[in-house]
């Protein structure tokens, strides 16, 4: 819903999308993390206590990788 009404305000149009994930994709995704052939990039791990400062970094554009939040 955001999007579209954001986008009666900029140049460009934005659309939501939604994605469904195929086992079988998630079964490659998974094999090529256990083989090394993709690593994710994690830029900042926060406490569970910290996650309002966490989710201010990634929302002021700051993160440039996965942010993750520890219990």
């Amino acid at each position: 819903m955001r999007a579209i009404v954001l986008s009666q305000f900029v140049g460009q149009t934005l659309r939501n999308f939604l994605v469904a994930p195929k086992q079988e994709d998630l079964v490659v995704l998974k094999e090529l993390i256990e083989t090394g052939k993709v690593t994710p990039v994690i830029e900042r791990t926060y406490p569970l206590s910290e996650t309002a400062h966490a989710i201010d970094h990634v929302g002021a554009g700051h993160a440039r990788g996965k942010v993750a939040i520890s219990v």
